[in-house]
């Protein structure tokens, strides 16, 4: 059966929505019940967002492809497997879900609507953190989708669960997520004016991560084989 392109998008958005509803509503969670320790609310962050993330990629996945994050539509738009305007289309629907997710979250947990973070994420170190974060998740769901496809929703929940912990950043590495959060003055927040260095980063990674698998996996021709 054809999925028509209106109901691709209705899965990014819905998809990209629920992803910031848990990220920022399991750090709001986290963040009451740690009584003050980082460590503990970074990890019940980092549980609810890793197993949201396979959850929605097993939903949505047969859908749109369970994109939910613009760098990853922008690899596929440079691996020519989505048009320029359904990329473009995608990336929108992304963002905007993105910044609904987080009036959800602050809807559930009685704050304000409507907030601007002050939480400082700047320096060359977040920066390079970022790259690595995406470079890692775009080449995650490459290879899974050249040598096993029904793992990718796992490998990537278990990506981003483990990047939570080995970045600096704590592996945004999803553009929407980064503008979502800079939207809210919770435990996960980015101050808007660290959120475009941020999105520069996560773009280079996923466009280097396409280029290095693309190469990795590419066949090579016969004709330039050693006999």
């Amino acid at each position: 059966m054809e999925i028509s392109f209106s109901r691709r998008l209705a899965a990014e958005f819905v998809g990209t929505a629920a992803l910031l509803a848990v990220v920022v509503g399991s750090g709001i969670m986290g963040e009451m019940l740690a009584d003050g320790n980082v460590a503990l609310a970074l990890l019940g962050n980092t549980l609810a967002t890793g197993a949201i993330l396979v959850v929605l990629i097993l939903i949505f996945g047969p859908v749109s492809g369970g994109h939910f994050n613009p760098a990853v539509t922008v690899s596929f738009l440079l691996r020519k497997e989505i048009s320029g305007g359904e990329a473009s289309a995608y990336i929108v629907v992304q963002l905007l879900g993105g910044l609904i997710g987080v009036l959800i979250a602050h809807t559930m947990f009685d704050q304000s609507l409507f907030m601007l973070s002050t939480k400082v994420r700047t320096g060359f170190g977040q920066w390079t953190a970022e790259f690595v974060a995406t470079f890692g998740l775009v080449a995650t769901i490459l290879g899974c989708l050249k040598t096993r496809p029904s793992a990718v929703a796992l490998a990537v929940g278990l990506y981003i669960s483990a990047g939570y912990w080995f970045t600096a950043s704590t592996s945004f590495a999803n553009p929407a997520v980064t503008l979502g959060r800079g939207f809210t003055e919770t435990f996960t927040g980015i101050r808007l004016v660290d959120v475009s260095p941020f999105i520069l980063a996560q773009l280079l990674g996923a466009i280097v991560a396409t280029g290095f698998m693309g190469w990795m996996w590419r066949e090579r021709n016969p004709k330039s084989a050693k006999t």
